[in-house]
């Protein structure tokens, strides 16, 4: 599978990259939302119900798409990082990094030796089964995203810490993470979350890293872009299916 650092260089160099979740565990909603324009689409492994055989099948289906393939692990531990890079992922995203030390193990998780603890085996898929192996061991390390969530009033207070960690890529914002955790749930104009946001991109803006953050609505799209939220998703492939049958099923209910 060949992979390169078109992706990274864009989210490190600024540019804006839109993208969705897919939290349905389908492959087909994967490869759906690949070829409706989306730069990226973030793979939730969090709180989506999808597996290990999902996840393979969903990033097989992005690969037949233009856009980048990033997961959402369920947590910071070393043994996710290895199964999902192995599978073909482009790049993680970390739920709850609260501090400088965990956004270090999340980076140490995602590089092979000697820059980091990540095992190695030339028959994976991110190798092409081995046919790549010699470059992808060589340069993964310029090739992949880490994206770290930042949802906790800890991570708030290590923020600049977090962004000045080499290789912590993306500072992405979740927002009813952060927003309950602040004690105001849901409320995203909110003094105290705008604020929170302003913290965040204030630290990836001197780190020279990126923020990023998902939009549950389109009305935040204009003003989180703003603020300076350059990697940015906006709702979900579940959003949009619910969404999209009720509003069939409402329209019928009327004739």
């Amino acid at each position: 599978m060949k992979m390169s650092s078109a992706f990274r260089d864009r989210v490190l160099s600024g540019q804006f990259v839109g993208g969705t979740f897919i939290n349905l565990g389908s492959p087909l909603t994967a490869e759906i939302a690949g070829l409706a324009g989306f730069d990226w689409l973030l793979l939730d492994h969090e709180h989506g119900p999808g597996s290990d055989s999902t996840l393979l099948h969903q990033l097989q289906a992005v690969a037949a798409t233009p856009a980048f393939g990033v997961v959402r692990i369920a947590a910071n531990e070393a043994p996710r990082f290895k199964r999902t890079l192995d599978a073909g992922a482009h790049g993680i995203m970390v739920p709850y990094v609260s501090s400088a030390e965990e956004a270090r193990s999340a980076v140490a998780a995602l590089r092979y030796p000697p820059r980091g603890i990540r095992g190695v085996s030339k028959m994976n898929r991110a190798a092409a089964f081995g046919a790549d192996f010699d470059a992808y061991f060589a340069h993964a390390h310029e090739w992949l995203v880490t994206m770290l969530q930042i949802e906790t009033l800890e991570a708030l207070a290590h923020v600049d810490e977090i962004a000045a960690v080499d290789g912590a890529d993306v500072l992405f914002v979740g927002p009813l993470d952060l927003s309950t955790n602040l004690g105001i749930s849901g409320d995203y104009t909110h003094p105290r979350f705008i604020d929170a946001l302003n913290q965040v991109a204030g630290a990836a803006r001197r780190h020279g890293k990126a923020a990023g953050i998902l939009a549950l609505d389109a009305t935040h799209v204009a003003p989180w872009r703003d603020c300076g939220y350059t990697v940015m998703a906006l709702g979900s492939d579940g959003g949009a299916v619910n969404s999209g049958l009720r509003t069939a099923a409402a329209t019928l209910r009327q004739h």
